[in-house]
């Protein structure tokens, strides 16, 4: 699977048929270059993110990459892979407000969204809850996605498209296994050592997102859904917060360090499980609707909490529950 090429997923000519992308947390780590791919394939993209300047910095730094990748290009490739457009959306997920406001601008500047990626998520933080009294990985990683998709799930079922139906893809983690057991969302595991319960937290939050999929394909089947775990990749923001601490900081720092040479892979072949989701015709509809896909875009299964549909139910209604108590009705899900 190591010698997947993003390069033989098909091209879109913008001008032509004009395909668009939201994705959040598409400024670093494995979204920067998920956005990296869609960009180079003709895709439009909306990078969601909460430091506009970060974002636009992060534009910048993709379309320098992108022209010089297109250096590479043959003269015919040239003439048939086309470059699409980077747009920036000011979210922050840590706000349901925010979350509200970024859809609406979103709904004004398009009609159509064939593309979803969920892609923005925390790991291992102490414990805290949102202004939405969220605890913040759950909110970051699972709730403000939901609300997300469904203020958007309407510009994706208008989609008629020969080529590719809509998708959503989900970026999950192995992390998921950190939740064995199923727990009720309202669990908060606000416990001492923090080092051990907030992986609980981070394991409930992706599993979460699993049954998340796995619901949106059985209530919205013309929209592929899917989950997507990029791979063990050590080398991005998600971990500052444990190689920070004092003292033991280091210790992780080292962990990781010899983990990542072992089984790691890069951000680039991390976003590849994302890039083949969201591209390829070899991921269909009907077919692999509510699948969780591993690196390289490989399907496994879930750990047996994540891949239950009875649990998946509960979360959802918990979901829709908790959304509605705060003043965000769900509408369309």
């Amino acid at each position: 699977m190591s010698s997947f090429d993003p390069n033989l997923l098909p091209y879109f000519n913008p001008s032509v048929e004009r395909r668009v992308c939201l994705i959040t947390g598409g400024n670093s780590g494995l979204g920067y270059y998920t956005v990296l791919h869609l960009y180079l394939h003709g895709y439009v993209v909306y990078l969601a993110g909460r430091s506009q300047q970060r974002v636009q910095n992060a534009i910048e730094l993709l379309k320098k990459e992108a022209a010089a990748r297109r250096t590479k290009y043959t003269h015919a490739q040239l003439g048939k892979r086309f470059l699409g457009s980077l747009h920036l959306l000011q979210i922050d997920l840590l706000s349901l407000d925010s979350v509200e406001q970024a859809a609406k601008e979103f709904r004004q500047k398009e009609k159509c969204l064939h593309l979803l990626v969920l892609n923005a998520g925390i790991m291992a933080v102490p414990y805290g809850t949102t202004v939405d009294r969220f605890e913040v990985q759950l909110q970051t990683s699972y709730v403000s996605h939901f609300l997300l998709t469904d203020r958007l799930l309407g510009l994706m079922t208008s989609v008629e498209s020969d080529e590719q139906d809509p998708r959503i893809i989900f970026v999950s983690s192995v992390g998921h296994w950190f939740a064995p057991f199923h727990f009720s969302l309202d669990y908060q595991f606000d416990y001492f050592p923090n080092i051990i319960f907030t992986l609980f937290r981070y394991g409930m939050a992706k599993c979460a997102g699993i049954h998340f999929v796995k619901s949106l394909a059985r209530r919205h089947p013309s929209v592929l859904a899917v989950a997507v775990h990029p791979g063990i990749v050590l080398n991005t923001n998600l971990f500052s917060h444990l190689t920070h601490l004092p003292l033991i900081g280091t210790l992780f720092w080292v962990f990781f360090q010899i983990f990542d040479w072992l089984l790691g892979v890069s951000n680039e072949e991390g976003s590849y499980a994302s890039v083949r989701c969201a591209l390829s015709d070899g991921v269909d509809r009907p077919a692999d609707n509510g699948k969780y896909y591993t690196t390289f875009g490989l399907e496994m299964t879930p750990s047996p909490v994540a891949n239950n549909t009875v649990y998946a139910d509960e979360t959802w209604a918990w979901t829709v529950r908790q959304l509605d108590d705060r003043g965000h009705t769900i509408e369309t899900l």
